[in-house]
């Protein structure tokens, strides 16, 4: 038995199984000393298996699909948020109480620019 049960077994691991199991349905006289391990029961695991294996593929793409729609709505109501904005701005101006209500600045909040001093700002020798 493996020592850690809790991570999915390799493809190719799986695989090698499917294939030995195939040839465990092909041999004519198979009676297992351990009840566990006869043909049936054997097959009854590997059905079980692969119902599984379908679920959780289901359940992925359901996921996924899932996934991609909330995305969409994120960004159709993020744009209509941004339009939102520039109309307000237009409606109102720029300097307005209703453009610092959606959680823009004011244009008066921003700096004046300043005046540099000429010659780039560095003394020469």
């Amino acid at each position: 038995m493996a020592k850690n049960q809790t991570r999915r077994i390799l493809s190719a691991q799986l695989a090698a199984d499917r294939e030995a199991f195939d040839a465990l349905q092909g041999i004519d006289g198979y009676a297992p000393a351990n009840p566990a391990y006869t043909t049936e029961k054997i097959k009854a695991l590997h059905d079980r298996m692969d119902e599984a294996q379908r679920e959780a593929t289901q359940a992925q793409a359901e996921a996924d699909a899932k996934r991609a729609a909330v995305t969409a709505a994120e960004w159709e109501f993020h744009n209509a948020m941004l339009g939102t904005k520039v109309q307000v701005d237009a409606q109102f101006g720029s300097n307005s109480d209703q453009v610092a209500s959606l959680g823009m600045k004011k244009k008066s909040e921003y700096k004046s620019p300043t005046r540099r001093k000429p010659g780039g700002g560095g003394e020469s020798k």
